[in-house]
């Protein structure tokens, strides 16, 4: 299985007033194509911190973070902010949508960023509406939308540059238990079918089981429980 993200001897500090909190601790990582790996862990242990450098929001202080086939701990802001475009599609646990927007005209946004034509970038969001089953709510606003569905959108949105990578912080948090499982059926579905690999950070240890692999964070360090069957 090749490699799709790789963490080697990686260190992360805040400043806390005129305190350097160190908080990951030469981390080392390695997650392959096509899995689905759940982040557990008590607040502040590193676990959105781990997510956010995996998805190039976050730089390392140092260590080596190769996402996709690139080391983006040596790009540029430019670069990084290009990568992330074709890379990495980010589901987060509040939706994120635009409200004055229809679904496809969320699903469109990221696809501005990206050097296509109109007609391109129409096929592109009735392809990943498709895929997610909600392509008859297309012109419809978030507020006419439910939790589940918005979260749909949401991961649509994620899915329409077809990156490699899905990065998710919490994105069961805010449903109930049945359109949770949904949500999830669907992550796994595009790990398994469509060969994404989706990192997902969870506080939810039955979101957590969806997944193929359970790392858990604490205090900055890294335990891996293996992958599961």
């Amino acid at each position: 299985m090749s490699s799709a993200v790789s963490l080697v001897d990686v260190v992360k500090r805040y400043r806390r007033g005129k305190e350097s909190v160190e908080v990951l601790h030469h981390l080392n990582l390695d997650i392959g194509e096509g899995e689905f790996v759940a982040i557990m862990g008590p607040s502040g242990s590193g676990k959105s911190t781990l997510l956010n450098l995996i998805g190039g929001l976050d730089r390392a202080d140092s260590g080596a973070v190769t996402v996709a086939g690139h080391r983006i701990d040596q790009l540029s802001g430019g670069e990084l902010t290009r990568w992330r475009a074709g890379n990495v599609g980010f589901i987060f646990q509040f939706y994120n949508l635009m409200p004055a927007l229809s679904a496809a005209a969320n699903v469109e946004l990221p696809l501005l960023l990206l050097p296509l034509s109109r007609a391109q970038r129409r096929a592109r969001v009735n392809a990943a509406l498709e895929i997610v089953g909600l392509s008859d709510r297309a012109r419809h606003k978030p507020s006419e939308l439910s939790g589940g569905q918005q979260q749909r959108v949401a991961i649509a949105r994620a899915l329409v540059s077809d990156p490699p990578i899905l990065v998710g912080d919490e994105p069961t948090g805010d449903l109930d238990r049945t359109t949770a499982n949904e949500v999830l059926d669907l992550l796994r579905t595009l790990s398994q079918q469509f060969g994404k690999t989706v990192v997902m950070v969870t506080h939810d240890q039955k979101a957590a089981d969806v997944a193929t692999r359970q790392l858990h964070v604490d205090k900055g360090q890294l335990a891996d429980s293996g992958r599961l069957s």
